[in-house]
């Protein structure tokens, strides 16, 4: 959400910029020959999700998809302006009044404010954010950055105001193979019905032993507040997102009854039975060295990272051509490009036979993630050469670095 309002080094943090084929993240400029790096960031989140999942269950559900995120904003904002479920059933059955129109109408009016700000934040990390604020302000943004604003706002007041649940039940599919990863000893959302049952409500007062009920009130509170509508005493559900709103309902109870709070808890199916939980386990252990395998990867290629690139290409056209003074020569076109976020200056030569002569700049300056090709020639004299074909090295670079990209010399031999 705020990736795209940092600053770093003049410049803003995180930037995909699909359409110079970039991605500027932090300190780091990551071309399309870098997208290894990001198929392992890829696999480093994915595992670390796995190994998360099924270690604490749906914590990402719970507290950092944006889905869930968004929706308890909205819920908020509602709560806030209506009351609670019941107060804002009262307010709904109510003939409209100029009480219900500004609690209505305010209520939506900071749902679509919220709707914006999030999808202009998203569309940020495709275009520069003070860009396209300065365009969408001055009404001069064009038709596409217009569009993707205007429909992922909607989107995210249909799916964080109305649809809700729904998207997490329906349309998730994390919710459908989470399963997999789950077993006994996961830590995850659950009701205590050792504890519990047998259920029933009863006075602050009233002595439990007698009246053989647990601590469960059934008051319902844990079904309320949960986003997804299940009841956490049925047992673990697909739909559950591991949110923890019915624990936090359940404890406030216990404490107006003045029981132990944790009769709904994070805990393992193997706790709630009385049980202990294991934590190391194959497939945590697996997970685990998944992951450390993937983040050392990840870690090696980013270190092994060359900050400038070179390659050359040969004039296709023809393989040399002969001068007004009879030498032969050879035209290239370099590619530098400077993949750090400051100017660089860098000198070239070439190496592998020493009669070749420069035609053309030997230094050059090269913006911060700019990409520049430069045209020169090598010329020889003919006599010089007994050779029809020679391997060659380019070599570009300044104090601290150097890259080297081979091609060949063609003459027309002795």
């Amino acid at each position: 959400m705020v990736g795209p309002w940092l600053r770093w080094q003049g410049q803003q943090a995180l930037l995909l910029d699909l359409e110079q084929q970039r991605f500027h993240l932090f300190g780091i400029t990551i071309w399309p020959q870098d997208l290894t790096l990001l198929a392992l960031f890829l696999m480093v989140a994915a595992f670390g999700l796995f190994l998360i999942t099924v270690f604490l269950g749906r914590v990402w559900c719970g507290y950092l998809c944006p889905q869930t995120v968004w929706t308890f904003w909205f819920i908020w904002v509602e709560e806030k302006l209506e009351g609670s479920a019941n107060k804002r059933r009262q307010l709904s059955k109510a003939p409209w009044s100029l009480n219900k129109l500004a609690r209505k109408g305010g209520k939506h009016l900071i749902w679509v404010l919220i709707s914006l700000l999030s999808s202009f934040t998203f569309i940020a990390y495709f275009v520069p954010a003070a860009e396209l604020g300065s365009s969408l302000l001055q009404f001069s943004a064009g038709l596409l950055p217009t569009f993707w604003v205007a429909f992922f706002a909607l989107c995210t007041y249909l799916n964080a105001g109305w649809m809700r649940a729904i998207m997490c039940i329906h349309m998730c599919p994390y919710s459908r193979f989470q399963s997999a990863m789950f077993d006994k000893d996961t830590y995850s959302v659950g009701y205590d019905a050792t504890r519990g049952e047998r259920r029933g409500p009863r006075s602050r007062k009233a002595d439990v032993a007698t009246l053989k009920l647990g601590d469960c009130i059934d008051c319902n509170l844990c079904v309320q507040v949960c986003p997804t509508g299940i009841d956490i005493r049925d047992g673990l559900q697909y739909e559950c997102i591991n949110c923890g709103a019915c624990a936090d309902a359940c404890d406030q109870t216990m404490r107006q009854m003045g029981y132990t709070t944790g009769l709904i808890r994070y805990a393992s199916e193997h706790q709630l039975a009385g049980g202990k939980t294991r934590l190391w386990r194959p497939k945590l252990i697996g997970y685990g060295i998944m992951l450390l395998l993937m983040l050392a990867t990840l870690v090696y290629a980013a270190a092994s990272r060359v900050p400038m690139a070179l390659d050359v290409q040969r004039d296709r056209n023809q393989l040399f051509r002969e001068t007004t003074e009879g030498w032969v020569e050879n035209t290239y076109i370099l590619k530098l490009s400077n993949r750090t976020q400051q100017p660089q200056h860098y000198w070239m030569r070439v190496e592998g036979i020493d009669a070749l002569h420069w035609v053309g700049a030997e230094t050059v300056t090269v913006r911060a993630g700019e990409i520049i090709y430069l045209p020169v020639s090598l010329a020889a004299d003919p006599y010089l050469l007994s050779e029809s074909k020679y391997s060659i090295q380019f070599v570009a670079g300044n104090d601290e670095l150097q890259v080297h990209a081979g091609s060949q010399f063609f003459s027309s031999g002795r």
